[in-house]
């Protein structure tokens, strides 16, 4: 629980701030937000040898990728040899770097190397031939932000309605244009929105739940341009890569512009199961005239997926010959992006030595995972593999339930769209939207655990841990029947649901196995919570009425689940540590006769607004997390198993900015303004260390001669002073700035960082799965 100091140290500045977005105001919004010019972090080439000292000796390089122009940033010789110099912790920094001279400058540059190349020689030359990763883009304007939009008057609570404001005005950061230099960039005809930290340009299904942050912040400009660049791409390159980059010219991503223009949602749930589409954006701009482009592009881009993407599975379980759609790149080398990542796993020398076919089917593989979103997971090994290596993806044999059900929406989206007059394209959209339902009725869902599961064309069978993409086919309005006639059976397809809420403090992970992977517990990412929120907003109102049911004598929560749902096996006892009379903590408040399906949504809105609101809050609390230097940025995932902590692990670090966040957080505001509540942040431990070694994530307290251990409470007066005293140091202008839509500003937040306070936190118990097919756990908390 929290207390008053902790309220007074941490969430001082919000509850400052946030007084301005009450009745009693008087300040008035700028009909123009400047975007301040950024200094743009940029990476310096560091050797990892001595400057004299050999590159270490390289593999022949892979086959020439044809969908992959360039000499400099795709598969060849200076790309492979700029990679095994490993000058940069992160592959992308070098593909992402304009060139300071022409292509054919930088290419006779790099031929001009030795042979015997040092790393000495790949510094300079990286230093002479090119400039700062991002450089080609440039920050714009809002001219038409609104800092006072309409979806803040449905937010009751004080502080939870100053957060919303303030992420609201985070957009202002993220918007971009593209000057004239694009080198690796796929050059953009109209403003776009990037997610944040290393993701400088568009991508793709970001932008889903980017447009819906957008569409509650009214910048419905911006939605347009976003729309208006996809159908550019669309047209210029026959499909939406995964992101606005050259190397990505090879795959897209879950294919959801069609569901960008049009949202799907219930008439009623009190007396409809029923599910219509209605184009969000058209709907609330009012602009009519993008169907006429946007119609047959995405008709285009839905003949790219059945073409490139689909294949006939005869099911075992009716016999029956399904069309159903899977991840597959055609793709023989490392990606451009994670070329030295793949480049090593293929060439291993601590595993067995792979010849040119079978690195070739890795690479695909690798690059077939990036196509899913989801790199990379559990879910794409087949059972029982070694989750220690990526050798062992089989992505490609998966036939996604999330994917199939995306494609579904997207049918019945374009169907709806259509005018009475188009009878023939609407009665196509009808009956392929039929046939996928039909298939994904047949080949992922098991009535007998009640869930939709990936099916392995591998094994000819289903895979058995629950994932979070086994709630996309109730958002996209796919029903089993025995759901819609059971509340028991409605409530055991999302009971895994309450479960997390009841054991653990975060929302809900990607799957219940930790494979240090980042597409996998503990992570908990945000696009998964609009879409469980979206898929309890589907059910019919005869399913979802009544209480919670009681858990089994003797049982925890894990015992509403049915047998083997989750694929995995309860290793320890009964943890049900945030359930309380009548919800959860950070579960907001319960309501006279809510059912058990408004309930969840309730905790599970609650949840993610305090997961955002208290990571992004602490610099203390982020450092001990692992993500010191972060505070005042949203995450692009969260753990599950801590409130106040960001993910991590996969091939980068934790990401800051970040789009999807900040969209689905608007989102639930807008939906859930009138039942969110305040969050209680994790407590301050009773000792705290002033001082010391700043880096360290796992609670030591680094250099001890050099810290102060001073009480906890303590710094309830401590940080105050701090963020007062910084505040008055700011210049007139920006004094003005502890409105909110400046809260989370580098200026305001940076000073504290210098305190190099450190705080440890508590957790709650979080007993530990085991894979029913394996040995990962889950740690405990």
């Amino acid at each position: 629980m929290a207390r008053s100091f902790w309220v007074a140290a941490g969430l001082w500045p919000l509850l400052l701030a946030s007084s301005v977005c009450g009745q009693d105001s008087t300040a008035t919004a700028p009909a123009t937000t400047e975007v301040p010019a950024e200094t743009i972090a940029t990476a310096v080439p560091s050797a990892t040898g001595a400057l004299e000292s050999l590159l270490p000796s390289q593999t022949a390089l892979p086959p020439k990728q044809a969908w992959c122009p360039s000499e400099i940033f795709c598969v060849g010789e200076l790309l492979q040899t700029v990679n095994v110099a490993h000058l940069y912790p992160d592959d992308k920094t070098f593909v992402d770097k304009p060139t300071s001279k022409s292509s054919r400058e930088v290419l006779n540059d790099f031929r001009n190397i030795s042979s015997g190349t040092t790393y000495g020689q790949i510094v300079s030359f990286l230093e002479q031939d090119f400039t700062g990763e991002g450089r080609e883009l440039q920050p714009l304007t809002l001219p038409n932000f609104n800092a006072e939009p309409a979806f803040l008057r449905n937010v009751s609570d004080p502080l939870v309605k100053g957060f919303a404001q303030a992420v609201h005005g985070f957009w202002t950061q993220l918007i971009r244009g593209t000057n004239s230099s694009t080198f690796s960039l796929i050059p953009l005809n109209h403003t776009f929105v990037v997610p944040g930290g290393r993701f400088r340009e568009q991508y793709y299904w970001d932008s889903f739940w980017i447009v819906e942050g957008l569409l509650e912040s009214e910048l419905y400009d911006i939605v347009n341009a976003t729309l208006q660049n996809f159908m550019d791409e669309l047209d210029t390159i026959g499909f939406i890569p995964n992101g606005g980059r050259i190397y990505y010219l090879n795959r897209s991503q879950p294919p959801l512009f069609i569901q960008v223009s049009a949202t799907r949602f219930l008439k009623s749930r009190k007396n409809s199961h029923d599910i219509r589409c209605l184009s969000r954006y058209v709907a609330v701009s009012g602009d009519r005239s993008i169907l006429t482009r946007a119609l047959p592009l995405a008709e285009k881009e839905l003949t790219w997926w059945s073409d490139n993407r689909s294949l006939s599975v005869r099911s075992p379980f009716t016999n029956q010959t399904h069309k159903v759609y899977h991840y597959s790149v055609n793709n023989s080398a490392p990606r451009p992006e994670s070329y030295l990542t793949d480049y090593t796993t293929a060439n291993d020398p601590n595993l067995p030595s792979l010849n040119d076919t079978q690195k070739a089917a890795l690479y695909a593989e690798l690059a077939s995972g990036a196509e899913s979103g989801w790199d990379y997971t559990v879910r794409w090994f087949n059972p029982g593999a070694d989750h220690t290596t990526l050798r062992n993806l089989n992505v490609r044999n998966a036939i996604a339930v999330d994917l199939n059900s995306i494609i579904y929406g997207a049918h019945l989206a374009l169907r709806d769209l259509y005018s009475s007059s188009q009878s023939s394209r609407r009665n196509a959209h009808t009956a392929a939207a039929d046939a996928l339902r039909e298939a994904i009725l047949d080949l992922n869902w098991d009535s007998n655990k009640l869930a939709f599961y990936d099916f392995n064309i591998g094994t000819n069978s289903r895979n058995e841990l629950l994932t979070a993409a086994a709630f996309y086919p109730f958002w996209s309005g796919i029903i089993p029947d025995e759901v819609l006639k059971s509340k028991e059976a409605a409530f055991g397809a999302f009971s895994s649901v309450y479960l997390v809420m009841n054991r653990y403090n975060g929302t809900f992970p990607a799957t219940f196995v930790d494979t240090h992977q980042q597409w996998d517990a503990p992570n908990a990412w945000p696009p998964h919570q609009y879409i469980i929120l979206q898929a309890l907003r589907h059910l019919p109102s005869n399913v979802t009425g009544g209480a919670f049911p009681s858990r089994p004598e003797g049982q925890s929560t894990f015992g509403l689940v049915p047998t083997g749902q989750l694929g995995v096996e309860e290793a320890g006892p009964d943890a049900d540590v945030n359930l309380l009379n009548g919800t959860v903590i950070n579960g907001g408040n319960a309501t006279e006769s809510e059912g058990w399906a408004e309930a969840l949504e309730r905790q599970l809105a609650n949840r993610y607004y305090a997961s955002t609101l208290c990571s992004w809050l602490s610099e203390a609390e982020l450092n001990v997390t692992g993500s010191a230097s972060s505070n005042g940025h949203m995450f692009e995932k969260f753990s599950n198993l801590d409130i106040d902590s960001a993910g991590r692990g996969g091939e980068y670090v934790v990401q800051a900015g970040f789009g999807w966040t900040n969209g689905v957080l608007l989102w639930v505001a807008s939906r859930y303004g009138k039942v969110l509540a305040a969050p209680q942040c994790p407590n301050l431990l009773d000792e705290v260390i002033i001082g010391g070694d700043n880096s360290g994530a796992t609670g030591d307290s680094g250099n001890a001669a050099n810290s102060l251990r001073v009480p906890a409470v303590a710094l309830s007066f401590i940080l105050p002073a701090l963020i007062s005293f910084f505040t008055g140091l700011m210049p007139a202008s920006e004094k003005q700035g502890t409105r909110v839509a400046h809260i989370g500003a580098a200026h305001l937040r940076a000073p504290i960082k210098e305190a190099t306070v450190k705080v440890y936190t508590r957790r709650a118990s979080t007993p530990p799965f085991k894979p029913i097919n394996g040995d990962h756990r889950w740690p405990m908390g």
